[in-house]
């Protein structure tokens, strides 16, 4: 069976296709079992009539979203596709404004949820899997907060060489050592700020980026603090963090449960903290799920077969 769509007059064809059909392939890709074939102002959909009818469904929502916006990419489509409210990312919902006037915003209900919560929250927990954007949303919060003038500083941290952080025996100085495990954070905030902005306040101290084991005999007091890739501390280490927290701090601890890469012989602290702190007013725990990933669409089906894999085992 076939169908053919007719784009309205008004909208901007090249916006909506996207540069050499990227838009189009990326509709195509979500749903295999249906062709489409576009010239013009005309797209051709064939296959079954009820895969027909779900595509011209999400081309519509597309066309409409495009047209209102003078733009279409893949994340808008990821959102229309997986049935989002894709305007939900319109400009109330953003958090800050990036390099080149990007507008970083929550792109999901979770991560609205850990927006909204950091509001009413000193303490906060971002649990899920990889690419949820629970890491990045946080950091976008810290330096909103910068911006705002809430906070005097962002201390962001993470566990260094799989927790054991034997960072003596790597070669060069502290800085080169733990570079390469900070890296990530490093990208989104490279995201949020101008390169020569983001050397100016990390040279000031006003952003720092350490490992977990430099948090020790710290008071973090008007400061947004993140631990991110928390699974991996032990318990003392993220009692240790944890009670680092100081006057006019907020802190917000990442972590994903399916990727403890610590001995079995040792509990997750993250795991840990989460049962102890669960019932403390001024404390949230935010649990991010497949849905909520924004990275590539593929790294969804990826979790997805991991975590069927790891049940099947279970069984």
């Amino acid at each position: 069976m076939e169908r053919v769509v007719k784009l309205n007059e008004l909208l901007d064809i090249p916006a909506f296709y996207g540069v050499n059909n990227e838009n189009l392939l990326c509709i195509a890709n979500a749903f295999p079992d249906v062709n489409l074939i576009a010239r013009g102002e005309n797209i051709k959909i064939v296959g079954k009539e009820e895969q027909i009818e779900k595509v011209e469904k999400v081309i519509a929502q597309c066309q409409d979203f495009c047209m209102k916006n003078n733009a279409l990419h893949e994340g808008h489509i990821v959102q229309i596709i997986k049935g989002e409210d894709v305007y939900a990312s319109e400009p109330q919902n953003v958090i800050l404004y990036g390099v080149n006037g990007k507008a970083i915003r929550a792109r999901s209900h979770n991560q609205q949820k850990l927006v909204e919560s950091y509001l009413h929250n000193d303490l906060l927990f971002a649990i899920g899997p990889a690419g949820s954007g629970k890491t990045y949303v946080a950091i976008a919060l810290a330096m909103r907060a910068l911006k705002n003038k809430e906070v005097k500083k962002i201390i962001l941290s993470r566990p260094a060489v799989e927790a054991g952080e034997k960072l003596g025996f790597l070669p060069g100085d502290m800085k080169e050592k733990v570079d390469p495990y900070l890296q990530p954070l490093y990208d989104a905030l490279q995201d949020m700020v101008p390169s020569s902005k983001l050397n100016d306040y990390i040279d000031k101290g006003i952003i720092q980026i350490a490992p977990l084991a430099y948090m020790r005999g710290r008071t973090l007091a008007d400061a947004v603090v993140i631990l991110d890739e928390a699974q991996n501390t032990t318990v003392p280490q993220i009692k240790m963090f944890l009670t680092r927290l100081g006057i006019n701090g907020k802190m917000i601890v990442t972590g994903d449960l399916t990727q403890i890469d610590l001995p079995h012989s040792q509990v997750s602290g993250l795991k840990d903290a989460i049962n102890r702190l669960n019932d403390i007013k001024g404390i949230a725990t935010i649990y991010f799920e497949e849905q909520d990933i924004v990275r590539h669409p593929l790294i969804g089906k990826i979790v997805n077969a991991y975590n069927k894999n790891n049940e099947e085992n279970q069984k």
